[in-house]
């Protein structure tokens, strides 16, 4: 594996995130992508309530494909570079949990500015390993934006769910790659354009973090409780 994990593990902690190029093979990646088309060409279940799009200005459809014993996805989870990865940003000890496929179809609105888990306990977070099967261009849409840094500025300020922040930069990952993303990092996925945008995430956490660290998420007009499907705090600009 010709990474450095030293300066991937500097990069990391003074961005929040980080981008490798070209990681995953294509044989693999269109064995994958097919097995998401194949998910979402006829009907599927939203695991995401309609009130919860709606309040989060979001439109993505969540899939586990490894709870429906898809067990091809674990070829990624399994490889051993992302354990050496995992292990160069998170320390000895980490979690992973199964992945999650998102699903956003052509012309939906992407993802609001948000927080993967509340940010008061700082040394508790997810690591987001998002993979992408297809690239991400101007055809698809659907960049992430990122606020670089800000898994260290604490909670997102309220405000409007789509506006832009100062510092924002938005990447446009490529087939094969991985970014590695701090759950507290501000970040959000601009509109999808013509085609389908699907990434796949396989969230770590850290020792010690609880394995319910990601059921609260942080938007910028409110706290979501994905287990009860309520929100737990709405949040208003000043």
């Amino acid at each position: 594996m010709n990474i450095d994990l030293a300066e991937l593990h500097r990069q990391f902690w003074k961005n929040g995130f980080v981008v490798i190029e070209g990681l995953f093979d294509d044989a693999l990646l269109d064995l994958l992508h097919a097995k998401i088309l194949d998910h979402f060409s006829g009907a599927f279940e939203n695991a995401n309530s309609s009130d919860f799009d709606d309040l989060a200005a979001t439109q993505v459809v969540p899939w586990f494909p490894q709870l429906e014993g898809v067990n091809e996805f674990a070829l990624i989870d399994e490889d051993p570079r992302l354990a050496q990865i995992t292990t160069a940003i998170l320390g000895e000890g980490w979690n992973t949990q199964v992945c999650m496929v998102m699903y956003s179809a052509p012309g939906s609105a992407g993802q609001a500015w948000h927080q993967d888990c509340p940010p008061e306990t700082s040394e508790h977070y997810n690591l987001n390993r998002l993979v992408y099967t297809r690239n991400i261009d101007d055809e698809t849409g659907g960049q992430l934006v990122i606020v670089p840094g800000t898994h260290k500025q604490g909670t997102i300020p309220a405000g409007e769910p789509h506006g832009d922040l100062p510092g924002q930069v938005a990447i446009a990952p490529q087939k094969g790659s991985m970014v590695l993303l701090h759950g507290h990092c501000w970040h959000r996925v601009l509109q999808v354009g013509s085609t389908s945008r699907v990434s796949t995430n396989y969230r770590a956490t850290p020792v010690g973090t609880p394995g319910n660290v990601t059921d609260i998420c942080v938007y910028r007009n409110m706290r979501y409780q994905f287990t009860t499907q309520h929100v737990v705090e709405q949040r208003i600009a000043d």
